[in-house]
């Protein structure tokens, strides 16, 4: 709706010689609480689709609108009866647009107009209008009045603090009665309703008797306001600055007849500040701050600033706290019910608990759950806030780059607001709940600032008893809340942050975990929200197990899940349209709910090939055999490394041929053959990225198999770095590979013996299942993975002498 800032008064920017003719119909543009006076320049502000229409309309042809204040309390329906029959016809002088859509003008009245009739409603509104002249007679009478309305107005000024100077000078150079009496008019501190009332009277005497009588009263208000200062000043004394202040506010309100207590929502306040039991910092920097929000006006823009600053030091849990359930056999029970397996982590949190039961005001650690996607970390918080009897709370650190994210941002910002560890700890209403930082391996870090050390006080049992944010500006008691961080990679979060840490690491699940968490926790969860029962469908052991295969390829479960609700499903649909009362999903049906199966199953070759050895590599969804074979050509002496391998796991290639060079003759090797050949080294799957030092002793046994062209055992898997001297060095992921190897049929895996005790980890299902064979030396990797009888010793002396 069209509205006007603020009256402006200026001279006309129109030639007021010649002014532009008015035409009989004109596009009709309502405003609301304003009244246009002729000779008077006025900014707008248009923000209704069919008015910025009508402008856009009137800037195309003559610029040249009709304004009509609206009416208010009217119960007409005509729409005549919505706004005054009286109004000013104005000039666009200026235009622009603003990005929101809304328009800006400046617009000069030029002649009083009366409306004749509507001629059209749609799009907007055009009337037939009758011009208005001027009075233009000067009498006696007419001259006494404009000194008296010039004189009243040249003591308002005086009398106002607001009122520039300037209009003092521009009133003692107009001549002419009818600009005159607009202009004063147009600013003067009035209703709309009185403003309309000086626009409809024609008669210029009268209108300027009408205007000297506002004048009058204006006058008189402004000198009350003036005495109820002066009777103030007589009454205090000068070191009562706080009392004559409010004295003030009171003597104010008590003339404009509103209430005569304004101290009531201060005192509310000082009520929350006593009730909230705060740190005696706290308290005083909070009855400050009040007593500075008593002296201000509301209407100022610090007083809200204030405000809200108070409303957030009285919010806050100073002393408010849930008490902790230290039973340790309720807790396990509970920890078992949501989550399978993850026996170690469990463990922990039931040895906090123990600590926690015997000594109290123990201050613990800083727990960090690292692990692959989807292996429970955020359901693993959840579950211990319900054991713990504590609040959750959780915070997304991912993409957080402002370190005022975690410290807030300071007041002398407009829309300044505590960091997000206040806020959520204000959310909770208590001070020592659960809380979560998921993801604080992916914080950023810009010209923003540094998030991560802004955490580190935050994670720092010495320090945070006392945390500073800035907004708050007071010392806030973090040492009570159990905060808990999970990260898929411990090594992006930067060292002082994990340093304050105790990493607890959440291994990929194996197929036979998967399997039971299937059975017990996501299918029952997925049968229940899609209104199935365990009679309508039931989930076969080898199903799922197919499910986990060769469907999906995670370390955790969401694939999973998904997968299991994508079957419930397609079964509730089934089940709806009356075609099936229940179904058993097996291996056989599996197909016809989730179609063709999107991965094959790695199964190692049946028979042993020169140059080609099995390799166990980790991944983040698991464990995996990997495949290495070499070959060579005639050429140059050069090494060729494919597959998409890493600089790390190209250094092992190269570690592998220079071992066998520098022995060459120890495995009956001659060295013609590294002179005359090109030697090609290709780990398939090319379009997945490979690193890692583990391929190692199987680079090794593929060169090795190549150059003395004896087969490598085709059951047989291994996995170790080596050196330039032929040691074998443990390496990582002994469990998911063991379950990897058993999983593609192998029958013997090679290990560094530095692994052995790795095992442990490994069900013993599956490790009843393999047989185990501990090197430390490449020696004993070849003696345990090549296949050596007289015949293919022979031909490999065979193809020796070729080269």
């Amino acid at each position: 709706m069209p509205s006007a800032k603020k009256h402006n008064l200026m001279n006309s920017l129109s030639d007021p010689l010649n002014p532009p003719e008015i035409p009989d119909e004109l596009p009709v543009l309502l405003l609301s609480d304003v009244v246009i006076y002729p000779n008077v320049i006025v900014p707008l502000m248009v923000d209704d689709e069919r008015m910025v229409k009508l402008v856009g309309d009137a800037m195309a042809s003559n610029k040249i609108l009709a304004t009509f204040a609206r009416k208010y309390g009217t119960t007409g329906e005509e729409i005549q009866d919505k706004f005054f029959n009286l109004g000013t016809a104005v000039l666009i002088v200026k235009m622009f647009r603003v990005p929101d859509g809304s328009i800006r003008l400046l617009v000069q009245g030029l002649s009083r107009i009366r409306m004749v009739e509507l001629v059209e409603i749609d799009p907007y509104l055009i009337a037939r209008v009758e011009v208005l002249e001027k009075d233009r007679r000067c009498g006696m009478k007419t001259q006494a009045l404009m000194r008296k309305i010039a004189e009243q107005f040249k003591a308002l000024v005086d009398l106002s603090p607001n009122m520039p100077n300037d209009i003092r000078h521009s009133v003692e150079n107009i001549k002419d009665p009818n600009t005159l009496g607009d202009l004063i008019s147009s600013n003067l501190n009035l209703k709309v309703d009185e403003r309309q009332q000086i626009l409809e009277v024609f008669e210029i005497d009268e209108r300027l008797t009408l205007i000297s009588s506002l004048l009058d009263r204006e006058i008189r208000l402004l000198k009350v306001g003036t005495k109820i200062r002066e009777n103030v000043d007589e009454e205090l004394e000068r070191s009562q600055k706080e009392y004559y202040l409010r004295e003030q506010i009171r003597a104010i309100r008590r003339e404009l007849g509103e209430d005569d207590d304004p101290m009531v929502e201060i005192k509310e306040l000082e009520e929350q500040i006593t009730r909230a039991n705060m740190t005696e910092e706290a308290k005083d920097i909070a009855t400050k701050e009040l007593t500075r929000l008593a002296k201000m006006s509301p209407a100022s823009a610090e007083y809200m600033v204030s405000r809200t600053y108070i409303d957030v030091l009285v919010s806050l849990p100073w002393d408010v706290r849930t008490d902790d359930n230290l039973d340790i056999n309720a807790a396990e029970s509970i920890l078992n019910e949501d989550h399978y397996g993850l026996l170690d982590v469990k463990e922990r949190i039931l040895e906090y608990l123990a600590v926690r039961k015997l000594k109290n005001d123990s201050k613990g650690p800083i727990l960090c759950f690292a692990g692959p996607p989807g292996v429970g970390k955020t359901s693993l918080g959840r579950s211990i806030a319900r054991a713990m009897g504590r609040k959750f709370v959780r915070l997304s650190l991912g993409g957080v780059r402002d370190e005022a994210e975690i410290r807030g941002h300071r007041r002398t910002y407009i829309g300044a607001l505590p960091g997000r560890i206040i806020q959520k700890i204000r959310q909770s209403g208590v001070n020592n709940p659960l809380f979560m930082l998921d993801e604080i391996d992916k914080l950023g870090q810009d010209f923003r600032g540094d998030p991560s050390s802004a955490l580190l006080e935050v994670l720092d049992p010495e320090q945070n008893f006392s945390f500073s944010d800035h907004y708050l500006e007071v010392g806030f008691d973090l040492s009570k809340v159990m905060f808990i961080t999970t990260a898929n990679q411990i090594y992006d979060i930067p060292l002082p942050l994990r340093d304050r840490m105790e990493i607890i690491t959440l291994p990929g699940y194996i197929t036979q975990e998967k399997i039971q968490i299937a059975r017990h926790f996501l299918a029952p969860k997925q049968l229940a929200e899609n209104g199935l029962s365990d009679a309508q469908l039931r989930f076969g052991t080898a199903a799922i197990q197919r499910i986990i295969d060769r469907y999906t390829r995670e370390a955790g479960v969401r694939a999973l899940e998904q997968k299991i609700a994508s079957v419930c499903r397609k079964v509730a649909r089934r089940i709806a349209a009356g075609k099936q009362e229940s179904i058993l999903l097996s291996v056989k049906n599996l197909e016809q709910f989730l179609g063709v199966p999107k991965f094959s199953a790695r199964i190692a070759p049946e028979r042993g090939e020169v140059g080609i050895a099995n390799g166990l590599a980790w991944t983040p969804v698991g464990g995996d055999i990997l495949m290495i074979e070499s070959t060579w050509m005639p050429g140059a002496r050069s090494l060729k490394i494919t597959g998409q391998l890493g600089s790390v796991m190209q250094e092992s290639a190269e570690i592998a041929l220079s071992y066998l060079r520098a022995n060459a003759s120890r495995y009956d090797i001659t060295e013609d053959v590294f002179k005359r050949r090109d030697i090609h080294i290709h780990v398939p799957e090319g379009a997945t990225p490979k690193d890692g030092p583990s391929a190692g002793i199987t680079m090794v046994t593929s060169l090795a198999s190549l150059f003395q062209n004896v087969p490598v055992r085709s059951d047989i898997g291994m996995t170790g770095e080596i050196t330039l001297r032929g040691r074998v060095l443990p390496v990582g992921g002994i469990r998911e590979k063991v379950v990897a190897a058993n999983r593609a049929h192998l029958k013997t895996l090679i290990l560094p013996c530095e692994n052995k005790k790795d095992l442990e980890e490994v069900p013993e299902n599956i490790r009843s299942q393999l047989k185990f064979v501990f090197v430390d030396s490449i020696d004993d990797v070849l003696k345990a993975a090549l296949i050596r009888c007289e015949s293919v010793q022979k031909c490999a002396v065979e193809r020796l002498l070729e080269f």
